[in-house]
């Protein structure tokens, strides 16, 4: 198990008339992940509205702020204890024996154009056999791939972009590897959360990107950018791709000051609580269901 805290800080000023926004920054409650606490704090005395996505498993903060300053301060502290499999056992499932709730994880989206990626993903993994080896090829494919490149990308570059420009962030590199992993009929779906363990090179601690796949039963995580460890992962948004998960969706005229964010390791022996390091075995924060 791991046990991590971390904490979000976002400023803006409101220009003009009110502003809707509409924040993914809360952690997400799964299976596997428990909210050991948690602390929101708006310098507005405005209405807050935390309510589950309608479609996604994630929860969104919902208010209107009014003209001046707005900052917003959210705190969590998370206990993951993840599923562990080892990569050898771990099949990929016939498309008619997935869950209802997966199939929209294998059609086409606005950032992952698996449709026009297919010729390509049967070309190099077409051959390989099925399973996690399979999809963590793809990983290390994207990987080689791609180079990462801080602020090398826009918000409109998409997978078949990313492909062609072989440069990214790590947004850009989920993308990438969803796309191809759909290709194959593989359901695959873009996570957003922040990650304890990046290398220090790469700058303040940012919101970081990766990629979720549905094998045997379970959503297991993989990180095409390489730039963290999976055991440092807290989960805060799931969707098709970046547009179902942006951490601010802002409807008004405002102001943006760059997030400062951060994350670290609460010793825990109690809880037998470990300090994330990269491991070869396959992890979840979801617990497998097996073939429904």
């Amino acid at each position: 198990m791991v046990r991590l805290k971390f904490s979000v800080q976002l400023v803006y000023e409101i220009l003009g008339g009110p502003a809707d926004f509409i924040f993914n920054i809360h952690a997400a409650a799964t299976e596997r992940q428990t909210i050991l606490g948690e602390q929101l704090h708006v310098n507005q005395p405005v209405a807050l509205n935390l309510q589950p996505a309608p479609v996604f498993p994630h929860r969104l903060l919902r208010l209107r702020a009014n003209p001046g300053p707005l900052r917003i301060d959210y705190r969590a502290e998370v206990l993951i204890n993840h599923h562990v499999a080892s990569p050898d056992t771990i099949a990929e499932m016939p498309v008619a024996e997935l869950p209802a709730e997966v199939l929209p994880y294998l059609y086409p989206s606005r950032y992952c154009e698996s449709d026009k990626l297919q010729s390509l993903a049967i070309q190099h993994f077409g051959h390989l056999p099925k399973g996690y080896s399979r999809v963590e090829a793809i990983r290390r494919w994207v990987n080689a791939h791609t180079k990462f490149t801080s602020g090398s990308t826009t918000a409109s570059v998409s997978a078949v972009d990313t492909y062609y420009q072989r440069i990214g962030v790590c947004r850009d590199f989920a993308h990438l590897m969803i796309a191809l992993c759909r290709a194959l009929n593989i359901p695959a779906r873009f996570a957003s959360g922040l990650d304890y363990g990046a290398d220090p090179i790469l700058g303040p601690t940012d919101f970081h990107a990766y990629v979720e796949v549905y094998l045997e039963g379970c959503w297991y995580m993989f990180d095409p950018s390489g730039t963290a460890m999976p055991m440092g992962f807290v989960r805060i948004g799931t969707g098709r791709d970046a547009a179902d998960i942006s951490f601010a969706t802002i409807f008004g005229q405002i102001r943006s000051e760059i997030p400062v964010l951060s994350i670290e390791s609460v010793p825990d022996e109690l809880r037998s609580c470990q300090i994330p390091w990269n491991r070869f075995e396959a992890l979840s924060t979801d617990t497998p269901h097996g073939r429904r």
